[in-house]
């Protein structure tokens, strides 16, 4: 059933999703070895508003902060000063493959805090969020009374071989929030579809989805067109439609290990980092490389500033070019490293 489903011009509202757009969501979970029933899915009209509609649930606007990591998209930024909630940090770190820096998720933490958010695959470090660091994000949020917010949106770019899930994610102790969207999932942004997959214990879970049902019906901002149309698309038709960016995208990274270093300190030794998934991936560098790059090569990059790294000794570089263009441009930046 497509767009053009004569059930779209039915104006039928359903707070929580059509049930069978929630199913077909819940059956793409399958696939992924997730068992998630239709009935703890929430659709939204994107990822971005499932964040508000989750601050909306479980925060106090100018009193409740949530956790964000970093390195990551600076997109949190925004969404939660819109929401009216306060955003603490923490830090991912890396010794040899990126974690949680427990010690200081511990710091940000205070009594006001209602949520983690954590992003796996990460953008930009393209890391996953491991058993250790699962086992301690829940642990966490099941002992403070807050929910983990677990935005997935990557889940379908593995680089290499497939994500394992951590058992404390299949079988969580707090609340659990999943994020997804057909944007990432099938590479369709403008068909605005995105949801929520709740998980952990029964009682938390339908008193997230009793409340959720009331924020959604005050707003029902999921086009009936688009859910008509979703099972369809998450069964295929969105790759028909469109070239599968899952694939497109571990062409371009093939395309960057092949002329060197992924991930790398600036200057001697000349470390490699290797990242596992996700839309982009990194070389350490210099920001006035980002300058020279773009006057002298026309390659147009990102300082790792941008993502919140730490220091300026990142680019952060995009793997949506078409192969041939992004294989060129990536011998540039590797030419212009070496030459640094």
């Amino acid at each position: 059933m497509g767009l053009s489903a004569p059930g779209a011009l039915i104006y039928s509202p359903a707070p929580l999703g059509l049930l069978d757009a929630r199913a077909a969501i819940a059956a793409d979970y399958t696939r992924r070895g997730l068992r998630i029933g239709a009935d703890r899915i929430v659709l939204t009209a994107s990822t971005s508003e499932a964040y508000s509609i989750l601050f909306k649930l479980l925060c106090e606007p100018g009193h409740s902060n949530v956790l964000t990591p970093v390195p990551s998209y600076p997109l949190f930024d925004h969404l939660t000063r819109l929401d009216g909630v306060v955003q603490k940090r923490y830090p991912l770190e890396f010794h040899g493959a990126w974690t949680v820096d427990l010690e200081a998720l511990d710091r940000a933490w205070t009594p006001e805090t209602r949520a983690v958010l954590a992003v796996s695959p990460n953008n930009p470090t393209g890391s996953v969020v491991g058993a250790a660091d699962a086992d301690e994000l829940t642990s966490r949020c099941a002992a403070r009374g807050a929910a983990l917010i677990l935005d997935e949106v990557f889940a379908d770019y593995p680089l290499s071989r497939p994500f394992s899930e951590p058992a404390a994610f299949a079988a969580p102790a707090c609340l659990l929030c999943r994020l997804g969207g057909l944007s990432k999932s099938i590479g369709l942004p403008q068909v605005k579809l995105g949801w929520i997959a709740l998980e952990g214990p029964d009682d938390l879970v339908a008193e997230a989805i009793d409340r959720l049902e009331l924020v959604n019906d005050t707003y029902l901002s999921v086009s009936t067109p688009v859910q008509l149309a979703a099972r369809s698309l998450l069964d295929g038709g969105g790759d028909r439609a469109h070239p599968d960016p899952r694939s497109a995208a571990r062409q371009r990274h093939g395309a960057a290990r092949d002329c060197g270093r992924l991930e790398w300190r600036h200057g001697p030794p000349r470390r490699r980092r290797m990242v596992r998934g996700g839309p982009r991936a990194g070389h350490a560098i210099e920001e006035a490389l980002v300058t020279e790059l773009v006057e002298r090569d026309a390659v147009a990059v990102h300082p790792g500033y941008f993502f919140d790294f730490a220091h300026e000794a990142f680019l952060v570089v995009s793997l949506l070019p078409e192969p041939g263009v992004f294989a060129r441009g990536a011998q540039m930046v590797q030419d212009r490293i070496d030459a640094a």
